[in-house]
């Protein structure tokens, strides 16, 4: 009969049900757990992301990109004719040599050849494009041009 009288459920196998809108002193008063009223307090009713009560809402506010960017856009890597002094005479230039004297960041992209200073060595140069006055100097020092197709890097 003792064994009786000091039984007890295992713990935790009984939890006390929550008790809503018995007073604030409860912790559990005024909205009783649905926040306020209104829309959000109605089962099914949400509020579209970025909906700000009514005032202009922030995406309006923002300007519209402008523009577009062409997908066809080929970006040259511009080297003056001055730069070209570095290199010996009658040597062939390209991306690559550009690239190991650091005239350019990327070898395999497109060089463009400007017309600023002077060259005063013979050369062969193998770039994507020459610019007018640049060519009329590489010709008067003597050098020779070949222009390369910038999109697969290969002689035109």
């Amino acid at each position: 009969m003792d064994a009786l009288l000091k039984l007890r459920r295992n713990k935790g196998a009984r939890t006390t049900k929550k008790r809503l809108g018995r007073g604030n002193g409860s912790g559990l008063g005024t909205y009783s757990g649905r926040g306020g009223n209104g829309q959000t307090a109605r089962t099914g009713g949400n509020i579209k992301p970025g909906f700000t009560g009514g005032q202009t809402p922030l995406y309006r506010k923002m300007p519209k990109a402008k523009g577009f960017n062409n997908i066809n856009t080929v970006r040259y890597q511009a080297v003056n004719v001055s730069d070209l002094n570095k290199f010996e005479e009658g040597t062939e230039v390209n991306g690559e040599t550009l690239f190991k004297h650091h005239l350019v960041r990327d070898a395999k992209a497109p060089v463009k050849i400007l017309g600023t200073g002077d060259l005063s060595k013979k050369l062969t140069i193998k770039v994507a494009r020459v610019s007018a006055s640049a060519r009329q100097k590489i010709t008067e020092a003597k050098g020779t041009i070949t222009e390369l197709n910038p999109k697969t890097s290969q002689e035109a």
